[in-house]
């Protein structure tokens, strides 16, 4: 039985040649693996390469919400608030261990950018665009109710609030998840496997030529068509093709900082406008608070986008603004991330105004390309390229089914309902809990891992007995390695936990005996 694990990883490469692909898609972040989904669920034999861990790229380093696009209902973009709001409810409904409701404090200040009256209207025209269910509509709060909710807001000209809902997620186990079950319904995937090049036939791209990041090896698969959604990468691919065309892009950067609530003691996620007319966000999340985003043009390091003094005391400033009873330093700031976001260009326009629409173009090649677009409108994008990649196969002789990700539960997301969630983390955590585990590390568990807790719940007979390590650690690291194609310990602490960015002490204590760990259940299934 095939494992979505670092073993199967080297078995596909030795056989990559064997196989003849309908697709393959390049970039295994939330819009390639999303491709693969909806390619492989309607019968195409699918292929995904990532040069780096899957979701390494901007799929990891975003605000972390699955949410319904209210920004651009300021900018009047009625059709992406109406299509990103549904596919929130989409994700949520498929997927409940990794999407939570989140209420959001909009205040409301004399001379902001919002009014009373504005928010009200904006608020209930988003309620409608976005299908926002009964239960989550806005509601309009009063000052006094206002600061009950959060009493670190500035009070000085503060008149009331907006009260609605976003869903909080962790985008990189989002893209895990699609990535699982992508390859539960027989996709091939491959991370650390950069394309260098392409394969032609009749001045058509057939295929692509591989290389193994970590072992330096080379190969080729072979595939009728090729997609590249490689996010802030398309254009270095395209520039591969021996017909170079796109459409042009910029790149800006997004960048997150993670203070400690012991020092911002936030207790209600907050999007609020700054003095020079942005939105940021500020939001709690495990004994911590995190808060962004910018966003400035950048051209500089895709893979590792710095966070400069100037990012950090921009945010800070912000803070300062709207929390200003806090002093807060950069030395306050235990972690962050930086992220870039790829955008079709538009002249004339700064970062935070280009529109976060998705495009599509064809080269002359037949290189796919996709590019722009946002985390919660992941699904609906890989069914627009499927669609295209379906009616193009047929021309071949090529069958292919429906769409069927609207109603299709991502890996752990097996629920009926997501009201079971919490019924089914009271119920699993208290089995992880008779393993060992004491209760906080069973809850976390069952949370984070949803349905999949089963398969953790029945390893622990698996897991090499000796070393320093826990039972819960050892338990998380060889589900990842094992289940989840973790490779190196980066993958483990960013990745498939977040430690890297919500639990750095957590990290710090445990690295070096989980690399350590890593390399004996690696040399112990070679």
């Amino acid at each position: 039985m095939r494992t979505f694990s670092f073993k199967e990883r080297n078995q596909l490469l030795e056989h990559l040649g064997d196989t003849n692909y309908d697709v393959i898609i390049v970039g295994g972040g939330i819009t390639g693996t999303g491709i693969a989904l909806d390619c492989v669920t309607r019968g195409l034999k699918t292929l995904l390469v990532e040069m780096q861990d899957f979701a390494a790229g901007t799929s990891s380093r975003s605000t972390k919400l699955v949410h319904g696009g209210l920004r651009y209902l300021k900018q009047f973009e009625v059709g992406m608030v109406s299509e990103v709001g549904k596919e929130r409810a989409i994700v949520y409904e498929n997927a409940p261990h990794v999407t939570h409701p989140e209420w959001m404090l909009l205040p409301i200040y004399k001379k902001g950018t919002f009014g009373k009256f504005s928010t009200s209207a904006g608020l209930r025209v988003y309620d409608f665009l976005a299908g926002v269910k009964r239960d989550e509509r806005r509601r309009m709060l009063t000052r006094e109710e206002t600061l009950a909710k959060e009493p670190l807001l500035k009070k000085d000209g503060l008149l009331g609030s907006g009260y609605y809902v976003e869903y909080r997620t962790d985008d990189a186990r989002l893209t895990i998840e699609v990535a699982k079950k992508a390859f539960e319904k027989g996709a091939d995937l491959l991370n650390y496997t950069k394309v260098e090049g392409f394969l032609y036939e009749d001045g058509n791209i057939s295929g692509v030529k591989v290389r193994d990041v970590l072992t330096d090896q080379r190969y080729e698969a072979v595939g009728r068509k090729v997609v590249n959604a490689t996010g802030p990468w398309v254009e270095s691919l395209i520039e591969k093709d021996i017909e170079v065309k796109g459409k042009g892009l910029t790149h800006t950067k997004g960048v997150h900082i993670v203070i400690d609530q012991g020092v911002f003691p936030l207790r209600q996620a907050i999007y609020f406008d700054t003095l020079d007319g942005r939105m940021v966000f500020a939001i709690p999340r495990d004994g911590k608070t995190y808060v962004g985003t910018t966003d400035t043009f950048f051209d500089g390091d895709l893979k590792n986008p710095p966070i400069t003094e100037e990012d950090k005391e921009y945010l800070l400033s912000c803070i300062e603004f709207m929390f200003p009873e806090l002093d807060l330093t950069i030395d306050d700031i235990e972690s962050g991330w930086s992220g870039v976001r790829p955008l079709i260009q538009e002249k004339g326009k700064g970062p935070s105004e280009i529109s976060r629409k998705d495009e599509i173009w064809i080269s002359d090649t037949g290189l796919i390309t996709i590019a722009g677009g946002k985390l919660t409108g992941y699904r609906k994008m890989a069914e627009t390229v499927t669609d295209m990649l379906a009616q193009k196969l047929e021309e071949e002789g090529v069958q292919s089914g429906q769409c069927v990700t609207k109603n299709l539960r991502l890996s752990g997301g097996d629920f009926t309902s997501p009201r079971d969630y919490d019924l089914f983390v009271d119920q699993k955590s208290r089995e992880l809990q008779a393993l060992g585990l004491d209760e906080q590390e069973a809850r976390k568990m069952a949370a984070t891992y949803g349905t999949n807790a089963d398969i953790l719940a029945s390893l622990k007979e698996d897991v090499l007995p000796d070393g320093d390590l826990p039972l819960a650690i050892k338990l998380l690291v060889y589900y990842a390695m094992m289940y989840e194609m973790a490779i190196t310990p980066e993958d483990f602490f960013t990745r498939r936990t977040g430690a890297s960015l919500f639990n750095v002490d957590w990290k710090k204590k445990w690295e070096q005996a989980v690399t350590v760990y890593m390399k004996q259940l690696a040399d112990r299934h070679k």
